[in-house]
């Protein structure tokens, strides 16, 4: 992964999870609203609530943190829940976190599935939430993408190298370079997300 602070702040606003859960791993991308030191805490308080209840189903998780974030500015979030025992990944998101899961089998068909956002801010304003079930297969690799990363990436995104390496790649190539940048590269790995 791959975090950086919008030019002349300190601290970024855009934070990153990957957690173990008990069967397997979740991943989240938080993006607090606009930049510096506000939109750090509260990016930073959406992610101590998932530290500790990361075994929650994604949809619960998101309206958590819906309620948590009721006095700040609000935050815009993507998760992804992996299952190592049914091999699958099940994800949701609010707001224009991009996610894209791109598939290490050549033939498979999509080879590259995009994360259906819903409209809003948590902790502003909700939509409907429902999540999206999809199959896993070893190496299956998960980008997620703050809106500090140009929209661009997704359609020459290369898996070559490990996940630091593509996260660093994207963000030297398409970090808008006026807001804060996240960039999260996740590969399952069968039994852990790597």
């Amino acid at each position: 992964m791959r975090c950086q602070p919008a030019p002349g702040e300190r601290d970024s606003g855009d934070r990153p999870l990957i957690q173990r859960r008990r069967d397997g791993a979740l991943v989240a991308a938080v993006d607090g609203i606009g930049h510096g030191e506000q939109a750090a805490a509260a990016a930073s308080k959406v992610i101590e609530l998932l530290e500790g209840n990361a075994d929650e189903p994604v949809v619960a998780l998101l309206r958590r943190c819906h309620e948590s974030l009721r006095d700040t500015r609000g935050a815009v979030i993507s998760l992804a829940s992996f299952d190592s025992h049914e091999h699958t990944m099940t994800w949701a998101g609010v707001g224009n976190i991009e996610g894209l899961l791109l598939r290490a089998n050549l033939n498979a068909n999509p080879r590259r599935e995009s994360l259906l956002l819903r409209a809003g801010v948590v902790g502003r304003q909700m939509p409907t939430l429902a999540a999206t079930i999809v199959p896993v297969l070893r190496g299956d690799t998960l980008i997620l993408a703050s809106d500090g990363i140009e929209r661009t990436f997704t359609e020459a995104v290369s898996m070559a190298g490990s996940p630091q390496a593509i996260a660093d790649r994207i963000v030297a190539t398409h970090a808008r370079g006026t807001d804060d940048a996240l960039v999260i590269v996740a590969r399952y790995v069968v039994n852990r997300v790597w």
